[in-house]
């Protein structure tokens, strides 16, 4: 059998800075260009070799089998600076347990419960906007997803203030979080200004979050948050005696979890499906007419079933613009993979993005088809924006939900019209971002 060794090394590496340039400069050309290589190729991100896997059906069994691919490498060894082992990073051996403690937060009534802050968030939005502004559209999706997030995990827990402040922290991680995780490990050791603020935004917004859920500590009654849902599970009832609940250090990982995955994510999620709206009249007409026929009622979580183009228009904006664009994993024991042989300890790499822009499994799969989607239940080696398997995001349903009910509210209010007719380029960093996405609101009858 042969071994990682003999695995084609990627076009463009250079000495000590591996691929580093490339996953920097255009990442997304650097990965789509991958597959015409092979099915396994080696990049070298900072100092590790990473295995990176371009086949789908491989794509799959790094997934399924994750007690063999666990959560690691070098883009996880950041996320767990972030928000240590909760349930998107931590390992193999701790994530069932919480994965069964976490599960009532996100069960359809929970889910229910929060639908009411996905529409008023999204419909103070609208609000505040008046007819002929121009908004930096990211930034207003941002805090729209922050507003929804706040409501949903703490209620009132969090002032205004303090929540702001919290978004600031994680724009400052997440904009640094990738290239931190391809770059040489000697140069986080030097003095800087970037480094520092790294630290400082970290350090600050675990003291948040950890004062949040302190204060929350004996307060048995149900705010019909995310934290409360969290903070009642009386224990893993796989545990003996139900014992094992939640740790107050793990509680405040899994909020620090929920929020990361639960801001920026849904935030570019929405702000790309406006921006492909507004480049298809057709479909966001459509959409409207799914708006107008809730009678100028808020949408709410029964609503879902009936908006069907609006929910085919999300799962298109995902399948283009995933946001988890590349994963890593760490090989937990001696295996292979496409008949290669891996030994435990090595790094390998995946990318939603490459698979979701292959043409032998998507038709035109450059071109923005919602309709792609009617009567069609997707692949599950071939669609992967939340991930699949066990660790399949726990929050897939909740993040659906909220992005076409707020995507929905806001077409039901305004119009966005963009400024340029040229094609906006997406900023890779942790997620997949249309930085510099401007646009004119406009009454709904312009």
């Amino acid at each position: 059998m042969k071994t990682a060794v003999s695995v084609p090394l990627a076009p463009g590496s250079l000495p000590l800075l591996g691929h580093a340039l490339p996953l920097v400069r255009d990442p997304l050309a650097f990965l789509e260009s991958l597959p015409a290589h092979g099915e396994l190729l080696r990049l070298r991100m900072g100092p590790r070799t990473v295995v990176m896997v371009c086949d789908p059906g491989l794509t799959r069994r790094t997934l399924v089998q994750d007690h063999i691919f666990d959560k690691g490498g070098p883009l996880y060894d950041r996320i767990r600076e972030l928000v240590g082992d909760g349930l998107v990073s931590c390992p193999h051996s701790m994530h069932r347990r919480q994965r069964r403690l976490c599960q009532p937060a996100f069960q359809p009534d929970r889910l229910a419960r929060y639908a009411p802050a996905f529409t008023a968030s999204a419909e103070a939005s609208a609000q505040s906007w008046h007819d002929g502004q121009v908004i930096d559209v990211t930034a207003e999706m941002m805090a729209l997803t922050a507003r929804i997030a706040v409501e949903t995990m703490f209620t009132t827990a969090l002032s205004p203030h303090a929540a702001q402040l919290v978004i600031t922290d994680i724009n400052e991680l997440m904009d640094t979080l990738l290239w931190r995780a391809i770059r040489p490990g000697w140069l986080e050791r030097l003095p800087g200004t970037a480094n520092q603020r790294y630290d400082r935004a970290r350090a600050h917004l675990r003291r948040t979050i950890d004062a949040v859920t302190s204060g929350r500590r004996g307060d048995p009654a149900d705010h019909g948050d995310l934290l409360s849902s969290l903070q009642g599970t009386a224990g893993d009832p796989a545990s003996p005696a139900g014992h094992g609940g939640l740790t107050g250090p793990e509680l405040t990982d899994q909020i620090l979890t929920f929020f990361f995955a639960g801001t920026e994510t849904t935030a570019n999620v929405l702000a790309w499906a406006l921006y492909l709206l507004a480049r298809h009249p057709e479909t966001e007409c459509r959409v409207r007419a799914e708006a107008d026929a809730l009678a100028g009622a808020p949408a709410t979580f029964a609503d879902l079933p009936a908006l069907e183009v609006t929910q085919h228009v999300v799962m298109e904006t995902l399948r283009l613009y995933p946001p988890a664009w590349l994963v890593t994993r760490i090989v937990a024991e001696d295996t292979e993979l496409g008949g290669i042989a891996l030994p435990a300890g090595s790094a390998i790499a995946f990318s939603p993005y490459l698979i979701h822009r292959r043409p032998d499994l998507y038709e035109a799969p450059h071109r923005f088809d919602p309709d792609r989607w009617c009567g069609v239940q997707p692949d599950r080696a071939a669609y992967l924006p939340f991930g699949s398997g066990a660790r399949k995001c726990i929050g897939a349903r909740f993040a659906v939900a909220e992005a076409v009910l707020a995507l929905v509210t806001l077409l039901a209010r305004r119009r966005l019209v963009l400024l340029t007719d040229r094609p906006l380029r997406p900023t890779a960093k942790s997620t997949l971002s249309p930085r510099g996405l401007r646009m004119r609101v406009t009454a709904r009858h312009a």
